[in-house]
């Protein structure tokens, strides 16, 4: 059998015709959006002896309203505890606590030096 560059031309049109129809076929002529709300939970702890890095977080999501707490060790020695949420009425609220007692390094005062100038 002879092809003519026309029948295989036509040929790969209907080819591609048919592809594209089985492509429209499987995809189908209706789009469908799957949504599901976010939803999360994580949490992670730090205790650092050597640097003293102390601190933690938790997170939970459940559709539009986060809520999370986190803690952490401040340079005079007190705890800042922060629990907060967030939804798209109320915004972002969050309550913050300072917990223990701080503790000041004591300061050195160095005895004046006069120069002389008087």
């Amino acid at each position: 059998m002879h092809w003519s560059t026309n029948s295989t031309t036509m040929n790969k049109v209907i080819i591609s015709a048919c592809l594209f129809g089985l492509i429209a076929i499987v995809a189908g002529d209706h789009h469908e959006d799957y949504y599901a709300p976010p939803h999360y939970a994580f949490e992670y702890k730090v205790h650092d002896g050597h640097t003293g890095d102390v601190k933690s977080q938790h997170e939970t999501r459940e559709g539009d309203v986060v809520k999370g707490y986190y803690t952490l060790k401040e340079a005079d020695g007190t705890t800042r505890e922060v629990h907060y949420t967030a939804d798209k009425h109320n915004g972002f609220n969050a309550e913050v606590k300072k917990i223990g007692h701080a503790h000041h390094a004591p300061v050195h005062h160095e005895p004046a030096h006069h120069h002389g100038w008087y």
